[in-house]
C-alpha cells in the first residue's frame, strides 16, 4: 500500500517541480501563445498591417518610440494584447496595471487606436511579431556582425578617392623622371664630338611664340572651340525642360531622412494612391496628424516643435498644406505608378533614388523620355507568381533570353503618349 500511494504522488509532485520550474524561469523562455499561427499565409498578411500600421513607432527586436514587440503573447495574454492593440487608450483608462504601466514607461505616449482590426487581422498580425523577419533579431543580437561586414565588404569611395590620387603622383614622378633623363642625356650628347647638323637638333630651344603663330596651332584651336560652343548649345537644347537636382523650399521642412530612413516609414504610408493608380498623391494634413497627435516635438525640445505646429494649423484652419511638387512630367506624357509598383515590382527609389537618405527631396533622375526608354529596354519582367503576366509569358514562350518590357510593347509610343 505504501509503495502504490508513492507511485501515485510521482505525477504531482512531478507537476509542481514544473510549475516551479517555470516560475523561476518567467515568461522570457516560454514558446510563443500557441494560438498564434506561424504560417507564411499569417505572417505575411500580418507584416503588410504592421507596415502600415505600426513601423512607424515599433520594431519587432529593438526599442523605437514603442517598445520592441516579438514576444508580446508570451508576456501577456492573448486577450490583453488584442485588447491593447485595438485601444491601448480605453484599456489604460480602465486602470490596468500592465497598462498604466506601460503608458508611463514611454513617456505618457498614446497609441492610436486600431478598432477596425478584425479578429484574423489581429491574428495574422501577431504571427508576424512573433515570427516574421527573424534576421532582424539575429541583427539586434549582434550574431549577425560577421554577415553584415561581409556583406559590406566593398571599396569605399574615400579610398577610390586616394588610389586616384596616388595613381596622379605616380604619373608626375613619371614625368619628372623622363624629364631628367632628357636632361642628362642631353648635357651628356654635348660632350661628345657630333656633327654640325645633330649639335643643333641637340640644343635647339622651344620656340612658343612661332608655335602660336604656326597655321596648325590656329587650326587646332579653332576647331577646339567651335566644337566647344557646338556641344555647349547642345547640352543646353537638350536640358529644355529637364529638373535634376530641383529640390524646392517646402511650407514645412519635412525630413525623408528621419521619417523614412531613420523610422522606416513605408512610402504608401503617406503617399496612398502609389498602389492604386496614376497620381502617388501628396500626403493631408489628416495622415500627418495620425502620428503627430501623439508626438507634438523633435530632439526632446519643451512645447511643440514650430513645423510640426503647421500641421496643427492646417488642420485647425482646414487649409490644405500647399507642397511644392517636385517631379513634374509634361502633359503630353502618361505614368501610372500602379503599374510599375504593383504590377511591375519596381521600388520607390529606381526613379526617385535613396529617398531615405535626402533630408530635402530633389529630383534624382532625369525623367527623360530617352531615360525611360532606357529602362524599358534593360528590365527584365518580373513574371514569376504575377498572373498579370500570364498569357504574356505564354504568348512570347519561344522567345530567346530573359522577357523585358521592350518585349511586351514598352516601345510603343501609344504606351506613354494620349
Amino acid at each position: 500500500m505504501s509503495i502504490k500511494r508513492s507511485l501515485l504522488s510521482v505525477p504531482l509532485r512531478f507537476g509542481y517541480v514544473m510549475m516551479f520550474f517555470f516560475l523561476l524561469l518567467g515568461s522570457g523562455v516560454m514558446a510563443a501563445n500557441p494560438e498564434v499561427s506561424d504560417s507564411e499565409e499569417a505572417i505575411s498578411a500580418g507584416k503588410s498591417i504592421f507596415n502600415s500600421n505600426c513601423k512607424a513607432c515599433h520594431r519587432l527586436d529593438q526599442n523605437n518610440v514603442g517598445p520592441a514587440l516579438r514576444g508580446v503573447t508570451e508576456r501577456r495574454t492573448l486577450d490583453w494584447a488584442t485588447k491593447f492593440i485595438r485601444n491601448s487608450q480605453a484599456l489604460i483608462a480602465s486602470g490596468d496595471a500592465d497598462a498604466v504601466a506601460l503608458y508611463n514607461q514611454w513617456n505618457q505616449t498614446l497609441m492610436p487606436a486600431h478598432e477596425f482590426l478584425s479578429d484574423d487581422d489581429v491574428m495574422n498580425l501577431l504571427a508576424y511579431i512573433e515570427y516574421g523577419d527573424k534576421a532582424e533579431a539575429v541583427a539586434a543580437t549582434g550574431d549577425g556582425g560577421g554577415a553584415v561586414a561581409a556583406g559590406g565588404a566593398g571599396v569605399p569611395s574615400e579610398y577610390l578617392t586616394i588610389i586616384l590620387a596616388v595613381l596622379v603622383i605616380v604619373l608626375l614622378l613619371i614625368l619628372i623622371v623622363l624629364g631628367l633623363i632628357i636632361s642628362i642625356l642631353t648635357k651628356y650628347l654635348g660632350t661628345q664630338n657630333l656633327e654640325e647638323d645633330d649639335k643643333e637638333f641637340i640644343n635647339q630651344r622651344f620656340n612658343f611664340s612661332k608655335l602660336v603663330k604656326s597655321d596648325a596651332f590656329v587650326l587646332i584651336v579653332t576647331a577646339l572651340v567651335v566644337a566647344l560652343v557646338a556641344k555647349t548649345a547642345i547640352d543646353g537644347l537638350y536640358s529644355v525642360g529637364i529638373q535634376q537636382g530641383y529640390a524646392p523650399t517646402q511650407p514645412i521642412a519635412f525630413s525623408h531622412a528621419l521619417h523614412a530612413g531613420q523610422y522606416e516609414i513605408e512610402c504608401q504610408y503617406c503617399h496612398t494612391g502609389v498602389e492604386l493608380g496614376k497620381s502617388a498623391n501628396i500626403p493631408s494634413a489628416n495622415i500627418c496628424m495620425n502620428c503627430h497627435m501623439h508626438i507634438q516635438n523633435v530632439g526632446g525640445q519643451d512645447g511643440m516643435s514650430p513645423e510640426i505646429a503647421k500641421i496643427y494649423a492646417a488642420v485647425e484652419e482646414n487649409k490644405p498644406i500647399e507642397w511644392v511638387r517636385i517631379h513634374n512630367l509634361p502633359d503630353l506624357a502618361y505614368f501610372n505608378h500602379a503599374q510599375h509598383v504593383v504590377v511591375g515590382g519596381i521600388e520607390c527609389q529606381t526613379c526617385h533614388g535613396p529617398i531615405e537618405e535626402m533630408e530635402v527631396v530633389y529630383q534624382h533622375s532625369t525623367l527623360t523620355m530617352g531615360w525611360c526608354i532606357d529602362c524599358h529596354r534593360q528590365t527584365d519582367i518580373k513574371a514569376q507568381g504575377n498572373e498579370y503576366y500570364d498569357k504574356l509569358v505564354q504568348l512570347h514562350s519561344g522567345s530567346k533570353g530573359s522577357l523585358k518590357v521592350k518585349d511586351i510593347g514598352g516601345l510603343e509610343c501609344s504606351k506613354c503618349h494620349y
